[in-house]
């Protein structure tokens, strides 16, 4: 058989096992080549970098044969100019050095000791079931805009100063949006490892599905974000009718699989879930037709918990193998009809779970987040009880970015409570909802009927300009040993984030009674050099921790 050039035939085969017999299905589809092209463009793999793109000068490289004859760098301070860009009177050897090329570099984020560093240890446990993630992601720019009349008047010194202090521009000419993770497993890693390897797909997804654009795109090309000093939420522009049939859909699967809890469940931050007709639609304001990156971060997020939910929800388990079938289908969270299994987390059915939290990082101008005179926006994503601080540069004070999701917490009590069957106090004397110390986490199939969901708590901060020393990112095995101070304070007396990470996972494992997986991640922001200027620098808490690692030496520990 000849078929057309202008067409294609794709054959699907696959194999139904019914008693013994083997029965091959063949199913042949035609599709034109403008199709194929089209469902190409709409399918395109959104890339994630585990490295960072930066301009170096090229002497830094290689020799710069071109550069300045003066050894400029060897006058005394008095003759010396600092490299701020806004000297009028710049030497000549000067001018030369900010005006020569630079070459664009990767570089690893791992592998950037003075920028992010991360360190893990197991514990007393027989595995580790912690997992982090740390990269670039591949979605437009949420943050806010600077006011034209600061971009015109910084203009000449920003190219100057930051000519070699900026990094490269991202597939969508935006500025690159930094992506860090870090997941807790419960019951095993499967959960943790599978939000590790995809959770910041679901974030690019997403956003491309909802046909997110730039908040940094001028006024006069149609943007629908407002003026950075406008305290109103930042709308992006989009595809609203997708967004109102995707949220629709991804809400209505919740109810069809779970029931329970997700039958009222209605995300608070889902705009567009609301029924409009054409002409509401068209009567809503333009500054409220776009969407928020928090509504992208919500959506992913369920989405991500969904397909995990769903896959281990098909999957077969031995306790169920002499149970008769449900008298109405909604009763349970896995029943008959699902017989469609995705290929995540093995071939068995994992009933634990993990946390997460993540946080996003995007700047307005090309400058890094690190760099002491760029602000940036800030985007934390909770779900559990993994933990994520600031260090603030003037009073060296650390500041909680996220709560833990437990029964204790009122507002998560309040939550529940009409839906679980009774809240537990355990022999540590914590609260636990169906055995579980976290009322929000991903998996965890058998209790997503009563309200365990991975609905995230969204926060979103602006950043100015050295404002903060770095970011930390932690799992409860540090939360629980360390308090926040303690742990923001270790980390001032680092040289490098990769040093300070490690001197936490260390004092943790040292002190801890629990044993519990330790995994630290920390951030370098605009403050760093200046992060022991703040209060009492790290010495608010050095005698402390001093008696608790002599207390955590002490061989008579072992015997109380």
């Amino acid at each position: 058989m000849t078929l057309a050039p202008s067409k294609r035939v794709t054959v699907r085969v696959w194999t139904l096992i019914d008693s013994q017999n083997y029965i091959r299905f063949y199913r042949c589809r035609y599709s034109s080549t403008t199709q194929a092209a089209e469902s190409t463009r709409t399918t395109k793999r959104r890339e994630f970098h585990d490295y960072f793109v930066t301009h170096l000068p090229s002497s830094s490289l290689h020799p710069d044969p071109r550069g300045p004859l003066t050894s400029f760098h060897k006058l005394p301070r008095s003759a010396s100019v600092p490299h701020t860009g806004e000297s009028t009177h710049s030497p000549t050897s000067f001018q030369a050095l900010t005006s020569r090329e630079t070459t664009v570099v990767r570089i690893p984020l791992r592998s950037a000791k003075h920028h992010f560093g991360a360190a893990t240890s197991r514990g007393t446990r027989p595995s580790n079931e912690d997992t982090y993630q740390a990269g670039v992601i591949d979605i437009p720019a949420f943050a806010k805009r600077p006011p034209a009349s600061l971009t015109i008047r910084n203009r000449s010194a920003r190219v100057a100063g930051l000519r070699e202090n900026r990094g490269a521009d991202s597939a969508s000419g935006d500025p690159q949006v930094f992506y860090f993770g870090i997941f807790d497993g419960h019951g095993g890693s499967e959960c943790s490892t599978f939000l590790k390897e995809t959770l910041h797909e679901y974030i690019q997804d997403t956003a491309a599905e909802f046909e997110l654009q730039s908040s940094l795109r001028k006024a006069g090309e149609n943007s629908a974000s407002p003026d950075a000093e406008s305290e109103l939420p930042i709308r992006q522009g989009s595809n609203v009718a997708r967004v109102q049939r995707l949220e629709k859909s991804l809400v209505q699967s919740w109810r069809n699989l779970v029931g329970g809890y997700f039958r009222r469940f209605v995300p608070p931050n889902f705009s567009h879930l609301a029924k409009h007709t054409a002409e509401e639609s068209s009567s809503v304001p333009e500054n409220n037709k776009g969407v928020t990156i928090e509504e992208i971060l919500e959506y992913a997020f369920l989405r991500a918990d969904l397909d995990f939910v769903s896959a281990q929800a098909s999957r077969e388990d031995d306790e169920l193998s002499n149970v008769c079938r449900p008298l109405y289908q909604d009763d349970i969270l896995y029943g008959p009809s699902r017989s469609q299994s995705l290929n995540i987390a093995g071939l068995r059915r994992f009933k634990g779970g993990s946390t997460a939290s993540t946080v996003l990082i995007s700047t307005p101008t090309p400058a890094p987040f690190w760099h002491p005179a760029s602000p940036s926006s800030l985007l934390v994503s909770h779900v559990g009880d993994t933990r994520i601080l600031l260090c603030s540069t003037v009073t060296g004070e650390a500041i909680p970015l996220t709560s833990n999701h437990h029964p204790s917490s009122p507002i998560e009590a309040n939550r529940l409570r009409r839906y679980a069957a009774t809240f537990v106090t355990d022999s540590f004397g914590e609260e636990r909802i169906s055995g579980l110390a976290n009322t929000r986490a991903f998996g965890d199939v058998q209790s997503k009927r009563i309200g365990v969901s991975a609905e995230p708590e969204l926060r979103r901060f602006e950043i100015a300009p050295a404002e903060y020393s770095f970011l930390v990112l932690m799992s409860d095995g540090i939360s629980e040993a360390l308090t926040d101070q303690e742990v923001v304070d270790i980390i001032k007396e680092a040289k490098t984030p990769d040093e300070g990470a490690r001197h936490v996972v260390n004092f943790a494992t040292e002190v801890t009674r629990t044993g519990d997986n330790a995994t630290c991640l920390v951030v370098r922001l605009g403050g760093w050099e200046r992060r022991l200027e703040g209060g009492l620098g790290s010495l608010g808490t050095k005698e402390s921790r001093e008696f608790r690692r002599q207390e955590a030496t002490d061989p008579r520990r072992s015997r109380r």
